[in-house]
Formats: C-alpha cells, sequence, structure tokens
C-alpha cells in the first residue's frame, strides 16, 4: 500500500470511533443539561404534489425535451494530421548535436539535423445533430477541420464512419452524412423569434468524455457579434446562453422549449477555458440556409452587396435626422458593386430588409448573407431622414470582395479629442497603403485615455467626414472640429480597407 495511502489510513484510525462508544456520546448529549428530556428526534417529511405542481411539471416538460431531442444528437471524433515541417533545419541552430546525451527514448521528440518530422496525428472531439433520416448532420466547420477520419456515434451506440460533404468557414458550418436510414432528426426552430429570458436547452458531449448530455438554462441575449472574428464580412447574430457549454460541446443542438432547434454551439467567452456563464450559438436563421447548400451542392453562395455598416445608437442618431435610434448606417459603399449600381450611399441608414424591419447593422448583414446570388431585394432607407425605397439585386460573393460587414461602432489638432493630424500626402498613403480615390486627413498620434483612444482611433487611420460633411486638409479638420465646441463628433474613418462611423465625446477637462 503506498505510504500516502497509509497515512490517510492511520488518519482515519484515530477518528473513528467505536460503535458502542459513539452510541454513548450521542446518548450523553441527549440528556445534557437538566438530565430529563430526550432532544426530540426530526424527520422532514416529503412535500405533497400539490405543493411541488409547478415544479415537478418543469421537470417533465424538460425530461420530455430532452427524450425527443437526444436521440439527434451525436458524437463526431476526428483524426487529423497536423502540419509537416522541419526541425533542425539551415535557419534552426539548435538542432546540432540534439539527440546527442539525451535520456533513452527522448530523441524521437527533438529528430535529427535535416531529417524530416513525421506529421503529427492530432485527435478531436465534438458534437453534432442530425438533420435527416438518410443520414445528413450538421456540426462546427472547426470540428472537421483538416480531418483525414471522421467517426460518427450515434445515441444508440452504434459507430458509423463519417464522409465530409462541405464547410464553409466564413459561418463555421460543416455537414457530414453517414450512410444509414430512419435516422431520428430534429425540426428546425425560429431563431429570429428568441428573446432574452427564454428558456434552451444545450446538447452535446461536454469535453468529449460525458456523452449525449443536457443542460438547461436561458437565452442571455441575441444579435451577439463575433468578438473573435478575423474578418469583417463573417457574420454574427450570435445567441447568447447561460446554458452550461464546454469543449466537445461545439457543434451540439441548441433547442427552445418545443424542442426546436433555434441554433448550433459553436464557442465560450472564458478566462479558465472552460463554461463561465457566456456560451454562444450560431442562430438556426443561417445554420438552415447554410446547410441546405452544403447538402445541396457541397459549398456555401454568400449574398454580396459590397457595404459596410454601423448601427445607430442613441449617440450617432440626431447626425442621420432619424426620430429612433435603430436601422444599420451604411459606412462605405465599394464601387461597382450591387450596392452602388442599386443607387445606396455612404450615410443612407437601411430601416427594412423586404419589409422586415432592420434594428441594427449585424440583423442586416446576416439577412445578407443567406440570401442566394441574383435575389431581388428591397430596402427600406432614410436618407438624411427622408424615407426611400430601392431595389437592388444580390451579387455574389468572391473571395476577394467585400461583403455587407459590420463593423464597430465607438470604438486637426485637437487637444480636447486627444488626436493630430495630417494632410493625406502621397508618402503618407503609400505607408497606409490608402487607394488613391480616398480622401481625407491622416491621424498622426493618439493620446491615451483620450475620447480618440476611447473611439477606437488609432494613427495610420483616415479621416473623411466630420458631422457628414467631407474633410480633406488638416486645416478644414480644425475648423470643422471647432464649429461647435464642446458637442459630440459625427466621423467618418477608413481604416485598414474599410469605413465605419465614430462617435467621439469631447472631454472638457483633457486640455
Amino acid at each position: 500500500m503506498p505510504a500516502s495511502t497509509n497515512q490517510l489510513v492511520d488518519k482515519s484510525k484515530k477518528l473513528a470511533v467505536p460503535a458502542a462508544l459513539a452510541g454513548a456520546v450521542i446518548l450523553g448529549a441527549a440528556i445534557a443539561g437538566n438530565g430529563v428530556h430526550a432532544a426530540a428526534a426530526f424527520s422532514a417529511s416529503p412535500l405533497d404534489d400539490h405543493s411541488v405542481s409547478a415544479l415537478t411539471s418543469l421537470d417533465q416538460a424538460m425530461e420530455s425535451v430532452a427524450s425527443r431531442v437526444t436521440p439527434a444528437v451525436v458524437n463526431i471524433s476526428v483524426t487529423s494530421k497536423g502540419q509537416q515541417h522541419e526541425i533542425g533545419g539551415a535557419d534552426d541552430d539548435q538542432g546540432q548535436g540534439q539527440d546527442q546525451d539525451l535520456p533513452p527514448g527522448f530523441a524521437q521528440f527533438f529528430g535529427r539535423r535535416g531529417a524530416p518530422q513525421q506529421p503529427q496525428i492530432e485527435h478531436g472531439i465534438g458534437s453534432g445533430v442530425i438533420l435527416s433520416p438518410d443520414g445528413y448532420i450538421v456540426t462546427n466547420g472547426h470540428v472537421v477541420d483538416g480531418a483525414t477520419d471522421i467517426k460518427v456515434t450515434l445515441n444508440d451506440r452504434r459507430v458509423l464512419a463519417g464522409k465530409l460533404v462541405g464547410v464553409d468557414k466564413l459561418t463555421d458550418l460543416a455537414v457530414v452524412k453517414v450512410s444509414a436510414n430512419d435516422l431520428p432528426s430534429i425540426a428546425w426552430g425560429d431563431s429570429s423569434k428568441l428573446r432574452p429570458g427564454q428558456t434552451v436547452l444545450a446538447f452535446g458531449s461536454p469535453f468529449g468524455y460525458f456523452q449525449f448530455s443536457v443542460t438547461r438554462g436561458i437565452v442571455s441575449a441575441v444579435d451577439r457579434p463575433n468578438p473573435f472574428s478575423d474578418d469583417a464580412r463573417k457574420p454574427g447574430g450570435f445567441i447568447q446562453t447561460d446554458a452550461a457549454i464546454n469543449r466537445g460541446n461545439s457543434g451540439g443542438a441548441l433547442v427552445n422549449a418545443h424542442g426546436e432547434l433555434v441554433g448550433i454551439n459553436t464557442f465560450i467567452i472564458s478566462d479558465s477555458g472552460s463554461f463561465a456563464g457566456a456560451g454562444f450559438a450560431i442562430p438556426s436563421q443561417l445554420v438552415r440556409s447554410t446547410a441546405e447548400q452544403l447538402m445541396k451542392n457541397g459549398h456555401v453562395e454568400h449574398g454580396y452587396l459590397g457595404i459596410t455598416l454601423n448601427d445607430v445608437t442613441p449617440a450617432n442618431a440626431h447626425f442621420f435626422n432619424l426620430q429612433e435610434a435603430s436601422g444599420a448606417i451604411i459606412s462605405q459603399v465599394s464601387p461597382d458593386s450591387p450596392a452602388s449600381k442599386g443607387g445606396l450611399r455612404t450615410g443612407d441608414v437601411v430601416s427594412q430588409l423586404n419589409g422586415q424591419k432592420v434594428p441594427n447593422g449585424g440583423a442586416l448583414q446576416l439577412g445578407i448573407s443567406q440570401l442566394m446570388p441574383g435575389t431581388s431585394i428591397s430596402l427600406g432607407v432614410l436618407r438624411d431622414g427622408k424615407p426611400m425605397t430601392l431595389n437592388l439585386t444580390v451579387g455574389q460573393f468572391q473571395k476577394n470582395a467585400e461583403v455587407a460587414s459590420n463593423g464597430a461602432e465607438g470604438a486637426p489638432q485637437s487637444g480636447k479629442l486627444g488626436l493630430a493630424v495630417s494632410d493625406l500626402t502621397a508618402d503618407a498613403r503609400q505607408q497606409i497603403n490608402a487607394p488613391d480615390q480616398l480622401h481625407g486627413v491622416v491621424i498622426q498620434s493618439v493620446r491615451p485615455a483620450s475620447p480618440a483612444e476611447g473611439a477606437g482611433l488609432q494613427p495610420g487611420d483616415v479621416i473623411l467626414e466630420v458631422d457628414r460633411k467631407p474633410t480633406t486638409t488638416a486645416s478644414q479638420f480644425a475648423n470643422q472640429i471647432h464649429q461647435n465646441p464642446g458637442k459630440d463628433l459625427l466621423l467618418l474613418v477608413w481604416s485598414q480597407g474599410n469605413a465605419s462611423y465614430r462617435t467621439l465625446h469631447p472631454d472638457s477637462q483633457n486640455g
């Protein structure tokens, strides 16, 4: 027996009390005091059904949902090969002789100078949802990324070989197919009808080991942007939930109280890497259109307008003569794009898409990304507060083209703003890689903790407009910001190829 175990046993022996003596101790406690009355024994009786009817009804409802959904959730095990690379190459000074004088069995981890290391085999585990009885399964793209072998474990414990049908990296969704029939599938729900506070259940295989788990929570928020997005063209609109989601839950189902699929679990935000109360799911509104295209064609064609968007907020609404802080502001229109040909302009506010209200830029971006190229759409637009309707035809997204992307909001020489600008000269234009048709003033420096830094401005950004009016020189910019001292300013800013509106709140305490 190990020493550590012996120590635990020894401690337990010291704390152990013989049964007879234990009874004496307990009895002594009972008759202490006056030595007359023994302590009355108390046993809590269970509550009757009527007293807990609300709780038992809730339990029964959740059990019903779980029993319907669980058979349609699968575990996905993936084998992939890591990138092959060479250890001890020409520029690896540490490679020489590194396999000498090593303990036995360690040389294999270091390789030999000039010898290519074998591709590393990697294993990953995620979740998926059966969409059809003939074996189509939706999951996250990152679950099957680089897969050389896919195994799908069904709820009845059968393990089937999976074939990758297609991946859409823009939405991080993928479809896998297994050869089977009469599989249990799940009904689609309408994620656009979700509201904060609604009950949802998350299904999947947390940590890869605890297959077919279910957790319960609420919708914490809807229409969340992707905080990890490396591409402004990627749709947002994520569902935030406090239903526990952990590693291995990726690709699993998020369902509503009716057991309908309203989202695909995809990522969490956590300092520890495990669930911390903030899980996120791709809305079924986007999952369905993407999965159906993958099932039909093996790839996805995304709608393209050629615009960059901001949200209308209480801070910027009055600059566009809006009565309501709602809609999507167009901050950039690409030349020769469907948006340009359809008559959209920078500064237009889109309030409706095909008769449906557009609450913000993310909603419009999500709506456009689902449309097939060639689709005719109607946009309700407010131009300087005046309503108008524009009819456009959605174009096809190309790899190097811009789609409707949602920019971040609120994110001269002017002490109160905390920035310094200069003319956009030929040298400056070359340094920041600004196109010839771009006109404005380039930011030279931004003071820490200033209103400019608070709005997300950085050196190298180009200011194109001040309060909806063009600015082309540093002196003109200085005059424009001094016309309304102390008031909020709306700047149209070009940064790394995209333009967005930023609202600056001058701080009178800054010198």
